[in-house]
């Protein structure tokens, strides 16, 4: 299995394994954020079934995944949602989707440092980015889901640091 191979399977598990996360999820916002992310992976996965084929110059499109999660979250807080999930077993789902992404991310890191074109070291580098920007995401809904009251989480959210990224 060579690098694009590998990197358009793990994209594939990814899609596959948060869009079962939105499925399973009783809270409504985090079932949005979920598809999100799976929708983000298919991205990744075009991307690099573009690089795959050696098309020269493939743009991989900005995301706005985490304006559009905060969004999800200031939606959840103002309407209200009844926000009573099994935190033990999302807890540790969430944890494994951590895991998943910190994986993606330093994997692309690394296969930078190993092609030869310049614009696919890019490519590469901005998906290791953009892992980075999900797994970010997923450790903030592990604290969410992990406070004994989720809702207290949305009341003191505060979404500056978001301009980090």
């Amino acid at each position: 299995m060579n690098i694009y191979q590998f990197a358009m399977q793990m994209e594939k598990d990814g899609e596959n394994y948060y869009r079962r996360l939105a499925k399973e999820c009783t809270l409504s916002g985090l079932s949005r954020i979920f598809l999100m992310l799976a929708d983000e992976e298919v991205k990744h996965y075009n991307m690099i079934e573009r690089l795959s084929r050696k098309e020269t110059n493939p743009q991989l499109v900005e995301a706005r995944v985490l304006e559009n999660v905060k969004n999800v979250f200031v939606t959840m807080q103002t309407a209200k949602e009844d926000l009573h999930i099994d935190t033990t077993k999302a807890a540790s789902e969430y944890r494994k989707a951590c895991t998943i992404e910190e994986i993606s991310q330093k994997f692309y890191q690394e296969k930078a440092g190993l092609v030869e074109e310049g614009y696919e070291r890019q490519i590469f580098l901005r998906l290791a980015k953009e892992e980075e920007k999900h797994l970010w995401i997923m450790e903030n809904i592990v604290e969410f889901v992990s406070r004994p009251e989720p809702g207290n989480w949305l009341e003191n959210a505060e979404w500056h640091h978001l301009d980090e990224y």
